[in-house]
Parts: structure tokens; C-alpha cells; sequence
């Protein structure tokens, strides 16, 4: 009972394969004859609301906001040389995928910097865009949830940065 997260209504939460959403209330449910007290997690960007039993929340790995420390060191990543490796991209795209349904905060700037292109360097492929599109979502709305500021602003912070690097 001890570990179980405690969320209020109101709190911003990340869920790691949907990203930054807001709780909207804690509901007991009837389901199969049982009475399970869920949060009601509402995300925006997709329109989507997720229930999530409130026994099982961490194991599920929702978890609260990063904070701005732990948020600095995954923006850290960004200024750092992309490591992108030789292997087949069918590889490196799972694994990229599986970096940014972790949810972690570190593991998403990763891909953001590995797959980031500046002007005058060679293009994409659809997949590679589709993946940094993701992973620029991602690392975008929770930074800005973060930072409290709007996601354009963020965006605009990132892509400074990638720059900058």
C-alpha cells in the first residue's frame, strides 16, 4: 500500500506511451463484479482519456512531472555529438521506438539528437521523420508542461538548442 503514487485531481502526469497528461478525477468503477478506484488521465494532443487503476498506476509507469533538474539533464543530451550507430535501421528504428515509449525524459532527447538533421546535412527517410516527429512531441510537451510555458515556445527553446549543438 506504501508505494502506491498518490495523484490529485488537477496533477500533470506522464504515462510513457502517450506522454504528458492531465488527471481528471479518481473514480471507483464496477468491472467484472469487482470495485477498483481508477485515475482518469485526459491527454489533450490525442483526445484520448486513459483509467488507470490506482493499485497498478506504478507499475504501468505513470509517473509525476519531471522536475526541472532532472529535465536540464535530459536537454543536457541534446548538446551532445548524435551516436547514431551502423547497424540496420530496422534495429535502430525498435530501438528508437522502445526509447521513446520508456517515457524517460533522457532516453528521448537521445533520439531527438541522433535523428535531428541541420541544413546541409543529407535528408530523412519517412520513417526517421516520423520517429524524431514522435520523439520532438514527446520531449516538446513535456518541457513545456515543465517549464510552464506553451509548446510553440518550447519547440522553438529545442530546435535553438539543436542548433546550438
Amino acid at each position: 500500500m506504501s508505494d502506491k503514487l498518490v495523484f490529485t485531481q488537477g496533477d500533470h502526469v506522464v504515462y510513457p506511451s502517450h506522454g504528458v497528461g492531465k488527471i481528471l478525477s479518481i473514480e471507483i468503477q464496477e468491472i467484472s463484479g469487482y470495485s477498483l478506484s481508477v485515475y482518469v488521465v485526459h491527454f489533450d494532443k490525442d483526445r484520448m482519456t486513459l483509467r488507470v487503476p490506482v493499485a497498478k498506476a506504478k507499475g504501468s509507469g505513470l509517473r509525476r512531472l519531471s522536475t526541472q533538474k532532472e529535465m536540464a539533464s535530459a536537454l543536457a543530451k541534446l548538446k551532445g555529438r548524435s551516436k547514431a550507430k551502423r547497424t540496420m535501421w530496422s534495429r535502430r528504428a525498435q530501438e528508437y521506438e522502445a526509447k521513446i515509449n520508456s517515457g524517460d525524459p533522457g532516453s528521448i532527447a537521445e533520439v531527438v539528437r541522433d535523428l535531428y538533421r541541420n541544413t546541409g546535412q543529407p535528408d530523412q527517410s519517412y520513417s526517421e521523420r516520423q520517429i524524431y516527429q514522435a520523439a520532438l512531441d514527446r520531449l516538446v510537451r513535456e518541457f513545456a508542461a515543465v517549464e510552464a510555458i506553451d509548446e510553440q515556445t518550447a519547440t522553438e527553446r529545442l530546435e535553438q538548442m539543436l542548433n546550438a549543438a
